[in-house]
């Protein structure tokens, strides 16, 4: 069976935080915008890059929800979760945990819609990439 979560953790960096050491909130879309590329790289198979270059579509985010708890600190370990929720026609959800430790720090529902490059128009997962996805998704 799958493993139905991806996991993957990023430390705080300088340039995540702002003049009090803590995260400025717009740097968490970026290490969630990470965690997405790297599902698609370890999970799917298949880059963002490879995606444009080799199948002409691109995936960005349409819809991100988030909740956030507690700060994060330069220096954190920030561990993300990411976990399938719904896979349609062209469009994929998913909600990510961020944690540090014991704590949530984060969590975000994001959903994701596949695009033609050239026409800018959300188009059916091309077959191998949706084929993956139904894979990781089986219960």
């Amino acid at each position: 069976m799958p493993d139905k979560v991806h996991s993957t953790y990023q430390i705080v960096r300088f340039q995540h935080c702002d003049p009090a050491g803590i995260v400025f909130y717009p740097r968490y879309y970026e290490m969630l915008n990470l965690t997405v590329e790297q599902f698609f790289e370890e999970k799917v198979g298949i880059s963002f890059n490879q995606m444009q270059q080799d199948l002409h579509v691109t995936v960005p985010s349409v819809r991100i929800e988030t909740d956030f708890f507690e700060a994060s600190y330069l220096e954190d370990r920030l561990d993300f979760q990411l976990r399938l929720d719904k896979l349609g026609r062209s469009s994929l959800a998913f909600n990510i945990s961020c944690r540090c430790g014991d704590e949530e720090r984060l969590k975000a529902l994001i959903t994701l819609v596949c695009i033609d490059f050239s026409k800018k128009k959300a188009v059916a997962w091309p077959a191998s990439v949706r084929s993956r996805i139904e894979s990781l998704m089986v219960i």
